[in-house]
């Protein structure tokens, strides 16, 4: 079901960690910003938008992760668009003869059977200057950065007063960082940062998974994130609610460890003997 975010802005979510699909209407169709999870749940969206009288005229994927570059027949044949950096990075994963495998071992075994992958990672990259999407539709910027992923871009629908932030700004999950990069907590210091630059500008925040937050929520949100990444930064213990005792998803905690045994495993191979 799809459920009004602003004018013109609508969203459904995934029973996969609240995973949403954004969809921005235009003059003859409508931007559809990383859609899934599963078969069923992006035919119902088709179906959802056929009801509109909206058919899809382009497509966005904000990084290059496996739950952000799916595609569905049903979406039509026409442009998808991803950064010039996520593009590359998913070309090279289907470059491997083997990528459908190399997939198939991290999909959540429980969605597995009902994820489709063969339009996945489909994309075509825009050059490194474009700004904006290009589609008949309100204006929607680009703000590209290096956190989480190769080639992360946050999208600020300006007209709509929406920031559609990819996997970051999320209420249920902390930060996940893209550990294989030169810098990995500074790339998401950086990132915060530039949303802080147009969070004036925002009314409603759309992150990956979970939920819709307001402008007082963005500004919470980046403080919370930020306030993570300086504990692993600093070595500290981030008071974190999405990592502790009460956290939404059984397995972040987990995850958390998993991070921070990566980072001074990074330190200490960085660290002359």
């Amino acid at each position: 079901m799809l459920k009004q975010v602003a004018e013109g802005v609508l969203l459904h979510e995934s029973e996969f960690i609240q995973s949403n699909s954004i969809v921005v209407q235009g003059r003859t169709g409508v931007l559809l910003i990383d859609p899934g999870i599963t078969s069923g749940e992006m035919a119902d969206l088709a179906n959802d938008l056929r009801e509109l009288g909206q058919p899809v005229v382009a497509g966005f994927s904000t990084h290059p992760d496996w739950d952000h570059v799916l595609w569905h027949a049903a979406f039509g044949d026409v442009p998808r668009f991803g950064t010039a950096r996520c593009a590359a990075s998913i070309h090279d994963l289907l470059s491997h003869t083997d990528w459908k495998a190399r997939i198939a071992g991290v999909l959540p075994p429980e969605f597995a059977d009902e994820i489709p992958t063969d339009l996945l990672g489909l994309i075509t990259g825009l050059p490194d200057e474009a700004a904006q999407i290009p589609w008949d539709g309100p204006k929607v910027r680009i703000i590209e950065h290096q956190a989480h992923a190769p080639g992360h871009a946050a999208l600020l629908i300006e007209e709509r007063g929406v920031l559609v932030a990819g996997d970051m700004l999320s209420d249920v999950l902390m930060p996940f960082l893209d550990l294989d990069a030169a810098d990995p907590i500074g790339d998401y210091l950086a990132a915060l940062r530039l949303f802080e630059t147009v969070a004036d500008d925002v009314d409603a925040v759309i992150p990956g998974h979970g939920s819709v937050g307001g402008a007082d929520q963005l500004r919470a949100r980046i403080k919370q994130d930020r306030a993570y990444a300086e504990a692993l930064r600093d070595g500290g213990v981030p008071d974190d609610p999405r990592v502790g005792p009460s956290a939404p998803l059984d397995w972040l905690p987990d995850v958390h460890r998993w991070q921070v045994q990566r980072l001074a495993q990074r330190e200490q191979d960085e660290t002359p003997e």
